[in-house]
């Protein structure tokens, strides 16, 4: 169901969301997130600073780590004790969490994106009420809201700027005089 509204800056607004999320559902959903954390006990923060100085795994690198793990396994000869089964580890780890992040990549686009239209929705109404709150027929109580509401668009008053002096008027090119010369053919 699509709601379309007029404002006083000309522009169209269209209700794109309308929807309730029930204190249940919103318990469920932070229930499973708790679920996910417990899952994944090992999930670390890095600082940004820890972040910059990484290297990053790209789509060309993971071919690359990939076949270094196979590497690795046909000569573990060549490797210290212990490394290659935590270089595998880390393989698996990075293999198995992938489509775990996309899918929440996904999920929080989305939410990220219907928090900014439901905002943007509920400010554009917001914005009606104020103007419906100055109109001529609103009474005093509703003035009050309106002072209430305008204190959203306060603005110190700007200094006014000193009047620079006027530079003097360039006088009119005036016409050029007409050509003398013998006019006898």
């Amino acid at each position: 169901k699509t709601r379309t509204t007029f404002h006083k800056e000309k522009t169209m607004n269209t209700n794109r969301v309308s929807a309730t999320l029930l204190t249940a559902d919103q318990e469920a959903v932070m229930t499973a997130l708790g679920v996910i954390r417990e899952r994944l006990p090992f999930l670390i923060d890095l600082t940004t600073a820890e972040r910059v100085i990484l290297p990053k795994l790209g789509d060309k690198t993971q071919p690359f780590v990939k076949k270094a793990v196979d590497i690795a396994r046909q000569h573990p000869e060549l490797l210290p004790a212990g490394f290659l089964e935590e270089m595998r580890k880390d393989a698996q780890l990075l293999e198995s969490l992938s489509p775990i992040r996309l899918a929440i990549d996904l999920l929080q686009k989305q939410i990220d994106d219907t928090v900014v239209q439901v905002g943007a929705e509920a400010y554009a109404a917001s914005r009606t009420v104020y103007a419906v709150t100055k109109t001529p027929y609103a009474g005093a109580i509703l003035r009050t809201a309106a002072d209430d509401l305008g204190k959203r668009f306060g603005r110190k008053p700007r200094a006014v700027p000193l009047a620079a002096p006027a530079a003097p008027a360039e006088p009119a090119p005036s016409a050029p005089a007409p050509a003398r010369g013998n006019h006898n053919a």
